[in-house]
């Protein structure tokens, strides 16, 4: 049926992340995740995410280092902007905005600190208990993604993340007692957070130290660990469906939307190469099988996934309910070797003649890129859409009024909404928007808190000097008109 306008229940809001937003590292029996031992390159000005962050690369004895360190001073991850005791004042303004949902993360080492462990902590249990309901006072669903970033570390140093097969069941138990303990209070879930960065970042997202990573076997240790991800992934969608029968639980990919440098087949051949390598992942937790392009792929080099038997069963049966991805921007691929490429957002290629925007971190700006990418992913799943991060990270200005006025962010996010307005229109399932971050965070890729994103200003700098006191941007008030009018009024 044709829609003009986006459903009555359409889901507005923002988006945030535990280990970027939480803080409260070494309290409420929380452990050690992945991110609690990224350090911030004070002085350094960060253009590229494989500077720090999420690429980062990390070998054991680096790890053994960083974890005897105790201070917060050089790690923004464990400070983050004390949303672990600022909670109840960050959801009040989300509620303000008129948010109708609140996209978070549940910090898996606050829950089992080691990772391993059989009885969950209850201090951090609780503490999502009283998150949970402070959203839903204000009639915010939340939307909890299970893991984005957040490995406990043990799990780590002890198993190498999911290089080990036996990480599977620690993340299944995890997911079944948060599942348990939140049935009554959580109905949208996502399992992990960019999954397909996973070849790209693969300590981020798999937990694999570098060192287990030497040339000969770097794509067989990473697509193994990547198997054993997408099966905890279904065993976790399993789960979900048994213990909250009316929930919906979905994927979640980064998405650069692709454009061939030229006609030439060849530069359209790439281009298709390239969309294959981010969507093999989503086809997997979508469709429930390894399509057969990966296959070739896996024959032509060498690779062999060790499967138990089962496994392609629990794949096939146990499949997302709908995808949701990340969208900043659009790239370029080319045939031609030696191509400069930039980069942005984990994702490279050459840069845009046709785009004329782009921020100061050199991510070009394309609206229609999203209507584009909305159209080809409807296509591809028919199942629905949600759009679980879109934003402008950059430097904002705090007037001598306290004022700031971030009009480039919110020309940047209108763009964006009649992009995706245009692909309702289309016939597109569309089911919501969760702009990243709704309130200002520490990067995930930088560690820096001048690369804001927020409707909400807070007063910290990237050195961890400041207030932490939170004040509205313009842009919060035009956030809102947006909500109340469901995305009619965007001027």
């Amino acid at each position: 049926m044709y829609k003009s306008k986006f459903p009555d229940n359409f889901l507005w809001g923002g988006a945030t992340a535990a280990n970027q937003c939480e803080g409260g590292w070494n309290e409420g029996g929380k452990g050690l995740s992945i991110m609690d031992i990224i350090e911030y390159r004070s002085g350094h000005v960060i253009k590229d995410s494989n500077e720090a962050g999420i690429v980062v690369p990390i070998n054991k004895e680096q790890l053994d280092q960083l974890v005897l360190r105790t201070d917060d001073e050089n790690f923004p991850k464990r400070r983050g902007i004390d949303f672990y005791h600022r909670y109840k004042e960050d959801i009040a303004l989300f509620a303000e905005m008129g948010f109708k949902v609140f996209r978070m993360s549940i910090a898996w080492s606050r829950i089992f600190p080691q990772g391993d462990e059989e009885k969950p902590n209850e201090e951090g249990l609780k503490f999502y208990d009283d998150v949970f309901d402070e959203c839903l006072k204000y009639g915010i669903e939340p939307l909890v993604t299970l893991s984005h970033y957040e490995m406990p570390l043990h799990l780590v140093r002890e198993y190498n993340g999911f290089s080990d097969r036996r990480v599977i069941d620690y993340f299944a138990h995890y997911a079944k007692t948060v599942f348990k303990r939140y049935k009554d209070k959580v109905k949208y879930w996502l399992t992990f957070n960019e999954i397909n960065v996973a070849a790209i970042a693969s300590y981020a997202e798999l937990g694999i130290l570098t060192d287990e990573l030497d040339d000969d076997n770097k794509e067989q240790a990473i697509y193994q660990a990547i198997h054993h991800q997408l099966v905890a992934n279904s065993l976790a969608v399993k789960a979900c469906h048994e213990i909250i029968p009316k929930a919906m639980i979905g994927s979640m990919n980064g998405r650069p939307e692709i454009y061939a440098e030229t006609c030439r087949p060849e530069d359209v051949l790439v281009t298709l190469k390239e969309e294959q390598d981010y969507l093999f992942y989503s086809d997997v937790q979508v469709r429930g099988y390894y399509p057969s392009y990966k296959k070739r792929y896996f024959a032509e080099n060498d690779i062999h996934i060790k499967m138990l038997p089962g496994d392609e069963e629990i794949l096939l049966q146990h499949t997302v309910d709908f995808f949701s991805f990340s969208y900043y921007l659009s790239a370029v691929a080319s045939s031609v070797p030696g191509r400069k490429k930039e980069k942005g957002n984990y994702f490279s290629g050459i840069k845009n003649p046709y785009l004329e925007k782009e921020s100061e971190w050199g991510w070009q700006e394309d609206g229609l890129g999203l209507r584009i990418s909305l159209n080809k992913l409807y296509d591809r799943y028919q199942i629905p859409l949600l759009i679980a991060e879109n934003g402008l990270g950059t430097h904002d200005i705090v007037e001598e009024d306290g004022s700031i006025n971030d009009d480039y962010r919110i020309n940047y996010l209108r763009h964006h909404i009649e992009a995706m307005r245009d692909a309702v229109k289309d016939g597109v399932d569309v089911m919501g928007y969760t702009s990243w971050g709704c309130i200002d965070l520490v990067s995930a890729g930088s560690n820096q808190m001048s690369k804001r994103y927020g409707y909400i200003y807070v007063d910290l700098d990237d050195a961890g000097n400041g207030t932490m006191a939170r004040s509205k941007k313009k842009s919060f008030d035009w956030y809102k008109k947006v909500i109340a009018s469901n995305g009619d009024d965007l001027s």
